[in-house]
């Protein structure tokens, strides 16, 4: 699903126009990134939780000449499932 998606599938729930469900989406995602940017947590209780993290330095081998490498420090955001979004998913596996 992608962010066009998303907007038609909440305007055919509730009743708004297509322009302003875009608005709240986008205000959405400005939040959220926002908020992810200055370091905090971004919790929604069952669906799951965003959380900036730092992967550290590491070395590696290039695969093609087999020299040392060394990638830096970056920053990313790790997303972990919250209990009633999981236990939907293991349902609709079943």
């Amino acid at each position: 699903m992608n962010k066009t998606q998303l907007i038609n599938d909440v305007a055919s729930k509730i009743s708004l126009s297509k322009t302003d469900i875009e608005q709240v989406v986008n205000a959405c995602f400005e939040v959220v990134s926002d908020t992810l940017i200055s370091g905090e947590k971004v919790q929604f209780i069952g669906f799951g939780s965003f959380e900036p993290t730092v992967r550290a330095e590491r070395k590696c081998r290039n695969p093609k000449d087999g020299t040392l490498m060394t990638i830096p420090e970056t920053k990313t955001v790790r997303f972990k499932v919250g209990k009633s979004l999981k236990e939907a998913l293991a349902k609709k596996k079943s």
